[in-house]
């Protein structure tokens, strides 16, 4: 059975911006092979203390497109609030893993400054085990399925990551889209002042640069994962 809506990556952030800040170099990369890659959103960062709902979707919607995906799969969950709507939101991810079918399926990383980050990681787990579940929403989404693997990705900090993917060529797309946030990265009248429009780029190029030096090349990104990371040819290309 051929499945048209099936994808190789599901990437999937607490806000527009988190999927673009963790691996969008990432993204740009295995776009550029071909892949099929979608990006989903839980919540529309209502609360964020720059930009609007409306100026953040225009933002996300040309972020996408500046890497070459489609437009982003935007849900509506409370930002601030993700716990507070636990079983819906974790219901609405395993349909959404079941419909895409991805090979696999990206998370924000727990260890992070903002609780969201770590509560999305969290709730993508949970639909992860889920969606392998055959009588998990049985007769009201699509069959079971569970992807090959869950990684996460890291938007703050500088932990310690289990691979690295390296995206020295791709660096020029990542941040075109990262610049397609105008109201989160860049201070103009009017801007309160924030983390992220306090150096944040500058100091995740520095992240970049740093992992891609521990590895030999020039910038990379990295990834976590609860389970071993199994290369299958140790001399190949």
């Amino acid at each position: 059975m051929i499945h048209k809506d099936r994808v190789d990556i599901l990437a999937v952030g607490a806000h527009p911006d988190d999927v673009e800040i963790g691996m969008g170099g990432t993204i740009a990369k295995y776009k550029a092979q071909g892949k099929n890659i979608r990006l989903v959103h839980l919540t529309e960062a209502e609360l964020s203390s720059n930009g609007t709902v409306e100026s953040r979707q225009k933002e996300a919607k040309l972020a996408c497109k500046t890497l070459g995906v489609p437009e982003p799969v935007q849900l509506q969950f409370p930002d601030r609030q993700l716990l507070s709507c636990r079983q819906e939101a974790i219901e609405e991810l395993v349909k959404l893993i079941r419909k895409f079918k991805p090979k696999l399926l990206f998370a924000p990383y727990h260890e992070d400054r903002h609780p969201d980050h770590g509560h999305c990681g969290e709730l993508v787990k949970e639909a992860f085990f889920s969606a392998g579940i055959k009588k998990y929403l049985e007769g009201e989404t699509e069959e079971a399925f569970r992807p090959s693997a869950l990684y996460f990705y890291q938007i703050n900090g500088l932990s310690a990551p289990d691979f690295l993917i390296d995206i020295t060529e791709f660096r020029d797309t990542k941040y075109a889209a990262l610049h397609c946030f105008k109201s989160q990265f860049f201070s103009r009248t009017g801007t309160v002042q924030t983390p992220l429009n306090s150096g944040f780029l500058e100091n995740l190029q520095a992240r970049e640069r740093l992992l891609g030096e521990e590895a030999g090349i020039n910038a990379a990104e990295g990834f976590f994962s609860e389970k071993p990371v199994l290369i299958r040819e140790l001399l190949g290309d």
